[in-house]
């Protein structure tokens, strides 16, 4: 097995929103704002290559959107998912699982993509079996009045139309090395891999803990769904990555892919920073 890091770019979203009831004091020192208080994030996705399997989490924002869409959102950078994938050697149609965290749209928008006349859609992943919390499914398809703009139907409705969408509940396997834990702060039954590798176990954290600076149990953003909830998500699983050396992956630091956390007298804390194609 290898694990790789994919970049599919930055994009930026309102600092406020993303550290909630964190003040700007404190926040702007950690991912300072720009003139429209809009901050850096990245759209980092995970590659696993285990034989003839080459498992995708997530997949950026994709590029199928309008320019009107793209305006609110910054896009900016070099890297894109299929550049990502071809600098490791692989094309979009060697990718066999597609695995979904959740469905909105900086997560799956890269899933579909137009046909090569823009008459319709099609999946970006020909020959990949889609993976998707059934929980979620049903949630995103009749999505609450908060996160409706979050649920794009093009990003979606195609997936179940290919017929190569499976859904997974917990307990439920995708991969023999691939445990999935579920958690429901952010959205509900946002599915979260967690890789065993070389005796390590990677986290990926995907909405829960979007970036290093989350970490802190009162820093959660004002686009969760259940606050609270994610709190408590979030001290149980850092208490456990603490105890026993769990890497945590973050999907939009724009600083840094991964780290180890150990117990301080602040709380639990990044102890060192990891590098996951090192491990």
């Amino acid at each position: 097995m290898k694990l790789h890091t994919i970049d599919t770019g930055f994009f930026k979203l309102d600092g406020g929103a993303m550290f909630g009831v964190v003040p700007k004091s404190i926040w702007n020192k950690l991912n300072p704002a720009d003139e429209n208080n809009m901050i850096r994030l990245a759209m980092r996705c995970f590659l696993i290559e285990d034989g003839n399997r080459l498992m995708l989490i997530d997949n950026g924002i994709g590029n199928k959107q309008d320019d009107k869409f793209y305006s609110h959102y910054f896009l900016h950078g070099e890297d894109t998912l299929e550049k990502s994938l071809n600098k490791k050697g692989f094309a979009m149609s060697d990718v066999t699982d597609m695995i979904i965290t959740h469905l909105h749209f900086d997560h799956c928008g890269g899933s579909i993509k137009y046909n090569n006349d823009r008459t319709k859609f099609e999946t970006a992943f020909p020959n990949a079996i889609y993976w998707i919390s059934e929980d979620h499914w049903n949630e995103a398809k009749a999505p609450n009045p908060r996160e409706r703009a979050s649920f794009l139907k093009e990003n979606i409705l195609p997936i179940q139309e290919s017929g190569q969408m499976k859904l997974v509940k917990k307990g439920d396997k995708i991969h023999d090395n691939i445990e999935l834990l579920f958690s429901n702060g952010h959205t509900h039954s946002l599915m979260h891999p967690v890789i065993n590798y070389k005796n390590h176990k990677v986290v990926y954290l995907s909405d829960m803990i979007p970036t290093m600076a989350h970490i802190p149990t009162a820093y959660v953003m004002g686009y969760d769904v259940r606050p609270l909830e994610t709190m408590n998500e979030k001290t149980s699983l850092l208490k456990e990555a603490a105890e026993k050396n769990y890497v945590l992956y973050f999907e939009h630091d724009p600083f840094g892919e991964a780290c180890l956390v150990a117990q301080t007298e602040k709380g639990i804390r990044k102890s060192e920073d990891v590098n996951v194609e090192e491990l």
